[in-house]
């Protein structure tokens, strides 16, 4: 998503605006498991585990983004949740003040919409002032060529670490609008 010079890049985001279909990202404090049917079964057939694995960790307690400066959102379109991306403090590192994306999923008719890149933009904004760096892992080139388009630098022999994104002060320009 493309973002004339000197405007705010999350205004689209804030606002639930995009050219191509009008979507609401919310920031939740309760996952609504049975709003994820449709992204869950989509996520299995295609033999990926991430979102089982947040729902699975949502109910078990084991993880449901309330330590501080954690956050989960979900992207919705008249009501029906069609994304969600998540918020953590980095557990793979020792290194202070990282924080991980995780989790994140857009069903495949919403895809290459905007949908995503907005879900990362709020994690992005969430995480600034509570963390310096954001890790990710991925396993898959199509998601690590959208999360280098957003500015996340590849990174190469880290442990559950495949991209980071600086978020310090001087960083700031490098995330992309």
């Amino acid at each position: 998503m493309d973002f004339p010079k000197g405007s705010d890049p999350l205004s689209a985001v804030r606002t639930g605006k995009s050219s191509s279909m009008n979507v609401t990202i919310r920031r939740i404090v309760e996952l609504p498991v049975e709003k994820l049917a449709s992204l869950l079964a989509e996520s299995e057939a295609l033999q990926l585990r991430l979102v089982r694995r947040l729902v699975d960790d949502w109910n078990s307690g084991a993880n449901r983004f309330e330590r501080p400066a954690e956050a989960i959102f979900v992207a919705e379109i008249d009501r029906r949740v069609i994304g969600v991306c998540g918020l953590n403090v980095d557990c793979y590192t020792t290194e202070p003040r990282t924080g991980r994306v995780r989790h994140l999923y857009v069903l495949s008719e919403f895809r290459r919409q905007g949908a995503g890149t907005r879900l990362v933009h709020e994690a992005v904004a969430a995480a600034r002032g509570n963390f310096d760096r954001l890790r990710l892992r991925t396993n898959d080139p199509q998601a690590a060529a959208f999360y280098e388009q957003l500015g996340f630098q590849p990174t190469f022999g880290v442990p559950d670490c495949t991209h980071v994104l600086d978020l310090s002060a001087s960083s700031e320009r490098s995330f992309s609008r």
